[in-house]
């Protein structure tokens, strides 16, 4: 038995995926009367179950071999994914650092996860001597960590995520929704030399495919096959593989967008430092601000009645908002309207 065997979940080892019909014949041609689909229409047909021509592409740009990479229903399958192959109901926990994306601790909670919650420092780093304790637990068996951080913006500290991954004995997962929004490397390259890492991607936020719900996890063979092995047959519908990977084909204008919103990112947050109400907008590497005002709730519901929707997110950060990076014309609206507030 591999050490990466001894993480995953007793039930997950010994099951027998479901074998789909396109697992049983994979060509593309013939006439085609295995998976009692209709005969007649043009999304008749069931979808590729493994994406193998979206992973081919998404292989040649991100520099990761096709079989090191996993594609999910949103990012929310992938962590859930975790927790169901990795993770024991009732017995084994978990363990990440808030402020952070709220949908680690649901995951958790829909799965009989305990999860550990610890506080980010003043300027939301990885407190690592505050882990110390934990790397000992054997009951611990992911570690879930956001970088760029939503709701925070920031890059975590490349040096503590090395010492947790050289440290750690369970699986940590690394979500870089935002990397594509910020200066620091992905951790894509580090899969080979850290057995126990999963980079997560995203088409929802650079790629400007919110809509298709198409996630991607870069890791070692080994936990690739246990996602294919646990994951729905036909996880990634026909249309949005499609979708995708017309969209891959303009990675020129890709580009051309994130340069734009980076502008757009610094030009704001500099108009937003001059309005009296602002105490504090924290450095950003994602499509997105944080902003610490003197009133949070009266400046939402203020937007809100000009049809401008931000986030509140005060109930996790005293008085704070989370504005993301608009078109310019939006970006204006947004502070012609904040301008006028007197508090």
């Amino acid at each position: 038995m591999s050490d990466l065997d001894k993480l995953v979940r007793p039930n997950v080892l010994s099951l027998t995926p479901y074998s789909c019909a396109r697992d049983e014949f994979q060509g593309n041609e013939g006439i085609f009367l295995d998976a009692n689909e209709n005969p007649f229409g043009t999304l008749n047909r069931y979808p590729d179950p493994y994406q193998k021509e979206l992973k081919n592409v998404i292989s040649n740009i991100k520099g990761v071999p096709a079989k090191n990479i996993f594609l999910g229903n949103g990012s929310d399958e992938i962590i859930d994914l975790c927790f169901r192959i990795f993770c024991r109901p009732g017995t084994d926990r978990a363990l990440t650092f808030t402020p952070t994306y709220g949908m680690y601790e649901v995951s958790a909670a829909v799965n009989d996860v305990g999860i550990i919650k610890l506080p980010l420092n003043k300027n939301f780093q990885i407190d690592i001597d505050t882990l110390n304790p934990f790397f000992s637990d054997e009951n611990l068996k992911l570690i879930l960590i956001c970088s760029p951080n939503n709701p925070t913006g920031n890059c975590m500290n490349r040096a503590g995520l090395e010492t947790i991954l050289a440290r750690f004995n369970g699986i940590v997962l690394l979500d870089e929704a935002y990397n594509d929004f910020a200066d620091e490397p992905s951790f894509t390259d580090e899969i080979s030399r850290y057995p126990n890492l999963i980079v997560m991607q995203t088409f929802s936020k650079a790629y400007g495919m919110a809509s298709v719900r198409v996630g991607m996890a870069f890791a070692n063979h080994g936990i690739i096959r246990y996602f294919n092995k646990m994951k729905p047959p036909y996880n990634i519908s026909t249309v949005n593989q499609k979708t995708v990977l017309q969209n891959l084909k303009k990675q020129k204008r890709l580009k051309e967008q994130v340069s734009k919103i980076k502008d757009e990112r610094m030009r704001l947050a500099e108009n937003l430092k001059n309005l009296s109400f602002v105490k504090h907008v924290y450095p950003s590497d994602a499509n997105f601000l944080l902003v610490q005002v003197s009133d949070a709730g009266y400046i939402y519901n203020y937007l809100i009645e000009r049809k401008i929707i931000v986030r509140n997110r005060s109930s996790i950060i005293n008085n704070c908002l989370r504005i993301t990076v608009g078109t310019k014309t939006e970006n204006n609206k947004l502070m012609n309207a904040l301008e006028k507030i007197k508090i």
